[in-house]
């Protein structure tokens, strides 16, 4: 099954799965007349559940996204098998129950205790016999018609015994192989026939860069008879990049993408960082008074500190810092250049002559980077991505492969921030945790790293 027959069929789920905690609720609350649970006694006064029904409004929405969280509907993060898929299923549902704890607490409104109980049991149950019908659904002859295709490969020599041993491996009960046309050896009739005999769903399509005009024929044939071709995009070595198809002025057009591609995740992440630069800028405005007093009654020299980075994909842009340092102290960088600590291009001194009595106190509590705030309103910055680096050190990268840490955004913290910040020696463990970040991003990664940043800035942890 293609991914994004899978993602169509995990919406489904989830709207299944908010009706049947919506339904888990009720029930629990019907219930609760017919069964007196001693060991927990309702309070004298229960609010009744009419009177809140936002409760049923509010957990519906809350359950697809719990639910996925846990990895409920994701195969590659979870095995579906049934001891798995039901451990995130369970989890879903007691984090479910908290949430209505922590919102009775906030909203000064109780419900019997017994609804509470009981709705954790019922939804899982519920959420069980869900699956356990679909299984038994997708196991009937029904079931097997509706979702098994019958695929003709298309291909020559070892690419057919690859792709027939990669569809026996991953998807052995979603396809059917019912033949094989050779590319390069059989004609368009042989195709033709092969359809009308084979009724086949689909033609699969696997080939190198000399047989372009043989697929050509082949897709022109299948179109005649309204059957699909996939074409395995094999053609194109790529280690890293994710393939997808779009559309370019109505013509198809294969990307390929080693960064998050634009989509509501990425949308969200850009309104966060506006909205919370924005908040954040409005309420620490006594603080950058404080310190920009303190900076210039300390040291001769502007408040701010203000150096050309690299920003997404290379953009060269002015990052904001408070002042630190002495006046003249890129002048003197180049007498310290033999205590650098940091392999690499990046330059990193511990206990660095260089930096002010009150700039001190600003790096170990890393209030010096609160003017990149200014930055993240701009969009030149994001709250979370790679630490942005001068210009002069990202152009001694000395592997080129580095450079895809400028395919996203740079932002306040990041992985490298969270892990030690100064302490990671290794300017090539900086990159790999820049890269796993970029590999793995979501917007919840994000919120979970300006959690855990939190923590990490108030113990001074790393920070020189």
């Amino acid at each position: 099954m293609l991914q994004k027959e899978r993602n169509t069929l995990s919406k489904v789920q989830m709207v299944l799965d908010a009706l049947l905690s919506m339904a888990g609720l009720l029930i629990a609350h019907a219930l609760r007349g017919l069964i007196d649970l001693d060991f927990l006694p309702d309070p004298e006064q229960i609010e009744s559940l009419e009177r809140f029904g936002w409760i049923l409004i509010l957990i519906p929405f809350l359950t697809p996204l719990v639910f996925y969280q846990q990895g409920y509907y994701t195969k590659d993060r979870y095995p579906t098998t049934r001891a798995r898929r039901y451990a995130c299923l369970a989890r879903g549902c007691l984090i479910l129950f908290l949430i209505i704890i922590v919102a009775m607490f906030f909203m000064k409104f109780t419900l019997a205790r017994s609804v509470l109980v009981l709705f954790v049991p019922i939804t899982f149950a519920l959420g069980v016999i869900k699956d356990e019908l679909l299984r038994w659904y997708c196991a009937t002859s029904q079931g097997k018609r509706q979702f098994l295709r019958k695929v003709i490969i298309a291909a020559t020599g070892s690419d057919v015994r690859r792709i027939k041993k990669k569809l026996q491996s991953f998807a052995s009960n979603e396809f059917e192989v019912v033949g094989i046309y050779d590319l390069d050896a059989a004609s368009e009739d042989a195709l033709m026939s092969m359809l009308h005999d084979l009724s086949a769903n689909i033609v699969l399509i696997g080939s190198n860069r000399s047989q372009f005009s043989a697929v050509e024929k082949v897709i022109r044939c299948c179109e005649l008879e309204g059957v699909d071709v996939w074409v395995l995009a094999n053609f194109f070595r790529s280690e890293l990049c994710t393939p997808s198809i779009d559309t370019l002025a109505g013509t198809p057009l294969l990307v390929f993408r080693t960064a998050p591609e634009f989509s509501l995740q990425i949308f969200a992440k850009q309104l966060f960082d506006y909205a919370v630069s924005l908040i954040l800028l409005l309420c620490l405005l006594p603080v950058f008074i404080l310190i920009s007093l303190a900076i210039k009654i300390s040291s001769p020299g502007p408040v701010f500190f203000t150096q050309m980075r690299n920003g997404l994909n290379g953009q060269p842009f002015r990052m904001y810092k408070f002042r630190s340092m002495i006046n003249n102290a890129e002048m003197c960088k180049h007498e310290l250049e033999r205590l650098n600590e940091m392999s690499g291009p990046v330059f990193k001194v511990t206990n660095d002559p260089r930096v002010t009595k009150i700039g001190r106190f600003l790096r170990k509590t890393s209030l010096d980077e609160l003017p990149q705030l200014f930055n993240v309103l701009k969009g030149e910055m994001s709250l979370v991505g790679p630490r942005p680096l001068p210009i002069e050190e990202t152009k001694h990268f000395d592997d080129i492969s580095h450079r895809r840490r400028l395919s996203v955004r740079p932002g306040l913290t990041c992985l490298w921030q969270i892990s030690g910040r100064n302490n990671v020696t290794d300017f090539k463990e900086w990159v790999k945790l820049d890269l796993e970040y970029i590999d793995n991003w979501s917007f919840w990664g994000d919120i979970k790293i300006l959690f855990k940043t939190i923590p990490v800035v108030f113990r001074g942890d790393g920070a020189k």
